[in-house]
């Protein structure tokens, strides 16, 4: 369908609101659907293999079967759409439009000719097939949670001088430290970030030196990652904000280590921060 035809089409669709197109079972190979008002239709079985569905409005559409390897699925609105059973293999799928009634059960990421694997979300779907077919990412993903150091704490000035030392010195020792800036405003998406990272790392070190935020990103993931253990550390002389207390009932959370100066934290590293956490860990 050229950009003409699809012109012909949508002005079809607005003036006949009411017809549900019934596209199931057709052939659309490599179809040029750029824009395409397909809302609602039901395409049931129909192939859409190279199909270019950029910008293209599925929402509603019943997409059960459908045959979409290699597809272009780029700003595609796929609202209340059913994609159950729909072949995948090599989609390109960026910045879709989805919603929690888009059905995405048993979308098949394997090609013909290969045992079938299938996953629930479309958009997760080439990086599970790259993950199981691909030895460096594995390798990747492998190196990132044996390796990787979360770094937490506050990015002014004197204080990120200490989380810089404290990531060079790590990287000293093989590790892949992570540092992630709070002095930034506090929002879902970097709560959820902090969750992440957490989550992919081998332990956590945070300066609850002069806290602001920190306690609400431990709050993220403490109290669910026992085998994630937390090495707090604190400037001598300061003291650790009232609600730290609440998190040193996960043993996980390791006693805090007050040190006097950036100078003594690189030089005790290896002894009051990495080793309690690594023997936590081996412990797991």
């Amino acid at each position: 369908m050229l950009k003409k035809s699809v012109d012909t089409w949508n002005t079809w669709r607005r003036e006949n609101p009411s017809i549900r197109p019934d596209l199931s079972n057709s052939t659309l190979t490599n179809a040029h659907l750029l824009g395409a008002d397909l809302s609602g239709a039901d395409l049931d079985g129909a192939i859409l293999v190279g199909a270019n569905l950029y910008k293209a409005n599925l929402s509603g559409a019943n997409l059960r079967r459908a045959n979409l390897m290699t597809a272009t699925l780029v700003n595609t609105d796929l609202t209340d759409a059913d994609l159950t059973g729909c072949a995948i293999y090599g989609v390109s799928a960026w910045r879709l439009k989805l919603n929690v009634t888009t059905k995405q059960q048993n979308l098949v990421i394997s090609y013909v000719d290969e045992p079938t694997i299938t996953v629930d979300d479309i958009e997760v779907a080439q990086f599970i097939y790259l993950l199981l077919h691909n030895e460096k990412i594995r390798d990747v993903i492998d190196t990132i949670t044996s390796k990787a150091v979360l770094i937490l704490g506050r990015f002014t000035d004197e204080r990120k001088a200490v989380l810089d030392a404290l990531r060079e010195e790590l990287r000293k020792r093989n590790y892949l430290p992570i540092l992630f800036d709070f002095s930034v405003p506090s929002t879902r998406d970097i709560t959820e970030t902090v969750s992440l990272l957490a989550r992919m790392a081998r332990f956590v070190v945070a300066d609850i030196t002069d806290a602001k935020s920190i306690p609400q990103e431990l709050a993220v993931f403490v109290p669910d990652l026992p085998s994630v253990p937390v090495q707090p550390l604190l400037l001598e002389g300061s003291a650790e904000y009232s609600m730290f207390e609440h998190f040193k009932r996960y043993p996980w959370v390791l006693e805090t280590y007050r040190y006097p100066s950036s100078e003594r934290l690189i030089a005790d590293l290896g002894v009051r921060v990495i080793d309690p956490a690594e023997k936590w860990r081996s412990i797991r």
